[in-house]
């Protein structure tokens, strides 16, 4: 299968390439870069030289895509996937998006977080791409919206309850997260400075952050009923990494232990979801697809508390594209991606 990375210079371009790198039954034969085209991939990036054929690969603008890959997957900003999508899709290709442009099913809640949509009839057609939760309408799929970081994070640790119907709608989600400064992307802010994070951590976004309404949607399709949801994200100082500790209470009286049950009969035969009975650690995660989960029910307070961990890179992006791929091509999930953690 010929490949496209579009995007190929940012932090999720480059773990795509990594991941990608060691597939011999795919190929990437066109990389892209809006600031860096004309260079040689390997130039830009030493670390992949004498992988694949990456040697050979030069970065190219976004322009003139039509038939030049089978497969594209878009790791630029938001914004290039609504430009693009529709002609690559006319031409024959699939497409997997890992910015925002396809995540919200409604084009004015989409206006609303992000602006005016310019394919919005592009929209009713994508597919979410969290495998637990829509793997086989992704395998049929032309066009995958894949998940954010923090939702995916959130939405995980959430769906067994959701799908049991034992949340009460009345009540309202606390989602407490902290990100490692690489979900900010390769950005030159100043806020993103090793003298501003190092031994340093803080809230940002504290209201209306923009994956709010997409945690929103899915836990909503999943419970069908509209839930409420307070999203407070953090940064951490630390290259990669989420942990979200999700707060809530149920509408029925339930031993932690059933409730450990049944997310492990939810997650039963899903490769990258691990029930624990330990505390999750981002370390754990750390370059891998899995996300890892815990539960604990606070008594006095008659209150469920959830701790999910993910590498954002990985899962939150490249990784789970990489599982989107898989199945739109009729492969196993992990094919390609049966990591250990990077650790130390």
């Amino acid at each position: 299968m010929r490949l496209g990375v579009i995007g190929a210079t940012g932090y999720a371009g480059l773990e795509l390439l990594r991941l990608l790198a060691f597939r011999s039954f795919d190929e990437v034969v066109l990389v892209t870069s809006r600031q860096e085209a004309g260079q040689k991939l390997v130039d830009f990036f030493p670390a992949l030289k004498s992988l694949a054929n990456y040697d050979d690969l030069v970065l190219s603008p976004p322009v003139d895509l039509e038939g030049k890959a089978d497969i594209f997957l878009m790791a630029a900003q938001h914004g290039a996937a609504m430009s693009l999508a529709p002609s690559l899709l006319a031409s024959g290709a699939k497409v997997i998006d890992l910015s925002a442009d396809y995540r919200l099913r409604d084009p004015l809640e989409f206006e609303k977080w992000y602006g005016p949509h310019a394919s919005p009839e592009l929209l009713p057609t994508a597919v979410y791409g969290l495998p637990e939760i829509y793997g086989p309408q992704i395998k049929k799929a032309n066009l995958v919206a894949n998940p954010g970081c923090y939702p995916t994070s959130v939405i995980l640790a959430l769906a067994p309850i959701m799908r049991q119907g034992i949340f009460n709608p009345s009540e309202i989600i606390i989602v407490d997260a902290k990100s490692g400064v690489t979900g900010a992307g390769r950005t030159l802010q100043a806020g993103y400075l090793f003298t501003e994070v190092y031994d340093n951590f803080r809230g940002y976004k504290i209201v209306g952050h923009r994956h709010t309404p997409e945690m929103i949607q899915e836990l909503s399709s999943l419970l069908a009923m509209k839930v409420k949801l307070s999203f407070t994200p953090h940064l951490a100082p630390i290259n990669r990494g989420i942990l979200s500790t999700i707060y809530l209470r149920l509408n029925v009286k339930i031993p932690l232990k059933d409730l450990y049950n049944q997310y492990e009969a939810f997650y039963q035969g899903c490769r990258f979801v691990r029930v624990r009975n330990q505390i999750p650690e981002t370390a754990n995660v750390r370059g891998t697809n899995f996300c890892d989960m815990a539960l604990f029910y606070d008594e006095a307070n008659d209150l469920f508390k959830i701790v999910s961990v993910i590498d954002n890179i990985c899962r939150g992006a490249a990784g789970q594209a990489v599982v989107n791929l898989n199945l739109m091509t009729g492969r196993q999930e992990d094919c390609g991606l049966d990591y250990g953690p990077l650790r130390p």
